[in-house]
């Protein structure tokens, strides 16, 4: 009678080849962590160019929405002509952006204004509502600063262009430091799971 479990080696092996394949990518987290802080800091100097960088940003975000839309149409079967409605409006909003980003802009910062005033309320009515867990009061804080931005950003375009360009700048900084901290836990955590495996 053979035994289906493998013997030790092959395990040890194995594990030992696949926490090379994971920690081998350990820089590539790092460097788009680097660049995703620096564009950051560049769209938080308030220079001309970071609009054209926070458009260029939308615009791209707007083409690859709409493409993984057109590649989700391509595998279902109902509501398929709502995916390829989606996936060309999107695409089509994302050139548009390119064409004209100053409009684009102005547009998209008037959403988010409003987009922080709905959620900003949520936020409060979800957190006084629902029941109390620890640290409940940060979605608090965070639906009063919500809705304070945002009424505050609707008062006006330039408001509202500054607000965008603000929130996407800390937004770019949070998460490329978020993903340098990945890269070095990533590689701490193949050292010490290579320590345990041999």
């Amino acid at each position: 009678m053979t035994s289906d479990t493998a013997s030790p080696d092959a395990f040890q092996t194995a594990a030992h080849a696949g926490v090379r394949r994971v920690t081998a990518v350990w820089w590539w987290f790092l460097i788009v962590g680097v660049l995703w802080t620096l564009f950051g800091m560049y769209v938080l100097s308030y220079r001309v160019g970071s609009l054209y960088a926070v458009a260029g940003l939308v615009g791209a975000s707007f083409i690859l929405g709409g493409v993984s839309e057109l590649l989700v149409a391509s595998r279902v079967e109902s509501w398929r002509w709502l995916f390829i409605l989606l996936g060309i409006l999107s695409v089509a909003a994302g050139i548009m952006t390119f064409v004209w980003p100053d409009i684009t802009l102005y547009i998209v910062s008037i959403f988010v204004a409003w987009y922080l005033i709905i959620f900003g309320i949520l936020h409060v009515v979800m957190s006084l509502a629902e029941e109390k867990v620890p640290w409940w009061w940060t979605q608090l804080l965070l639906g009063i600063a919500e809705l304070v931005l945002g009424v505050w950003a609707v008062r006006s375009w330039q408001r509202s262009l500054f607000t965008l360009v603000t929130l996407v700048g800390v937004w770019a900084i949070f998460f490329g430091i978020r993903e340098i901290f990945a890269a070095f836990t990533i590689r701490e955590a193949g050292k010490r799971v290579e320590k345990l495996v041999g």
